[in-house]
């Protein structure tokens, strides 16, 4: 669940300057968003990362108040850095700089406790002003993303279950996956083997036509064949 944000507070001369991190593993784009922020009088540059374990070396230390945060990181995604700030850094907020704009990428991103949203064909330029934006309560968000988010929220007929499309099983791994359990502690709880809990996964995938656990637990809630 996401955190309920701070009371926004607009800046002034004097104040202590907005410190922000930057994890973001292209380097043209990481010195890009490192000197619009180091150039702004009323920013200081906490840091910059390439990748998950030193951005979240960096986020334990330096305690920002805001990150900015590329969501396909070399080993892996920036959700789990996203995560680690919603649970254990109040303070900071978040906003994901990125080129994946499909639906799962923001939504898993908003879920995590992401305020903000901006594809990567912004101008940097822009940038401080939407942290700004951020740090004021606000939600930077690009024009794209916010109608995916104007449409999910629009009243729909109710989708047609075919509970036949997936096996009791298979469903069950799903719904037990996005409540957060893994798939060694989703074995544990049928008592079967991880291999056969993969085999569930994959058929689910196949069927679904997906390609990745939070691609195949939205598809499943938006047929209705997982409910929270």
């Amino acid at each position: 669940m996401r955190r309920a944000r701070p009371a926004a507070r607009a800046y002034t001369a004097g104040m202590e300057p907005i410190s922000v991190l930057i994890v973001e593993d292209d380097e043209r784009f990481r010195v890009a968003f490192a000197t619009s922020v180091a150039e702004a009088a009323d920013m200081r540059l906490a840091g910059t990362a390439g990748d998950l374990a030193p951005g979240l070396r960096l986020l334990r230390e330096q305690r920002p108040d805001v990150l900015l945060v590329d969501l396909g990181l070399p080993s892996g995604s920036g959700v789990e850095l996203i995560r680690y700030a919603n649970d254990h850094l109040p303070q900071t907020d978040v906003m994901v700089v990125s080129v994946f704009g499909d639906e799962p990428h923001v939504m898993a991103s908003l879920e995590a406790g992401a305020t903000g949203y901006l594809l990567k064909d912004a101008q940097a330029a822009d940038l401080t002003e939407q942290i700004r934006t951020l740090r004021a309560g606000g939600s930077p968000i690009s024009p794209v993303i916010a109608r995916q988010l104007l449409l999910r929220l629009t009243p729909q007929s109710a989708p047609v279950v075919d509970e036949a499309l997936l096996s009791p099983q298979e469903r069950q791994v799903l719904t037990l996956s996005a409540k957060g359990f893994s798939f060694e502690e989703i074995a544990r709880m049928l008592e079967v083997s991880r291999h056969t809990v993969m085999t569930y996964v994959k058929r689910s995938y196949r069927k679904l036509q997906v390609h990745s656990k939070t691609e195949a637990i939205y598809e499943a809630r938006k047929l209705g064949l997982v409910r929270d």
